[in-house]
């Protein structure tokens, strides 16, 4: 969110971005535009697992380690999962190829289109790394973020 943030270029933020550090502070006291991060999280997970046909949580790192498993598994929540002979024929590969990272990132409308006026579609695109952070966050930085997740989510995942 600190990197989408700070690359808007809109009339209508009135006040310069925030460092990392701010928006981090910010970040573990819960301030955000979008509330909580972690109690969104939690009552997310909370809801798959009482209702598990109406809410679906996917983690990014298990969407990246096993695609094609987690595809299938989205399409069966959505009511349309892929047949025996789609799969065989490698439609959910297709699938997978055509909305990968690389392959929506490179489409001229998102490297140089734009959805309104205050910002170009290719802040939308970084760069889709688990594990990035390590290159941003000092061991300071992580440590808070791992006691408030601790306190937060203890054994959930």
């Amino acid at each position: 969110m600190w990197h989408f943030m700070a690359r808007l270029t809109t009339k209508e933020l009135s006040c310069p971005p925030l460092s990392l550090e701010e928006a981090l502070d910010l970040f573990c006291k819960g301030i955000s535009g979008y509330g909580p991060f972690w109690d969104h999280v939690q009552e997310y997970w909370e809801a798959s697992l009482k209702c598990p046909e109406t809410v679906l949580l996917l983690k990014y790192e298990d969407m990246k380690r096993e695609t094609l498993f987690h595809v299938k598994r989205l399409a069966e929540f959505l009511g349309q999962p892929f047949s025996l002979k789609e799969d065989s024929k490698g439609v959910v590969q297709e699938i997978v190829e055509l909305c990968s990272f690389e392959s929506l990132s490179d489409l001229e409308v998102n490297k140089n289109g734009a959805a309104d006026v205050s910002a170009k579609n290719d802040v939308f695109f970084r760069k889709r790394k688990v594990g990035d952070w390590k290159n941003y966050l000092t061991t300071q930085m992580t440590g808070c973020l791992d006691q408030i997740t601790k306190e937060k989510f203890g054994g959930l995942f």
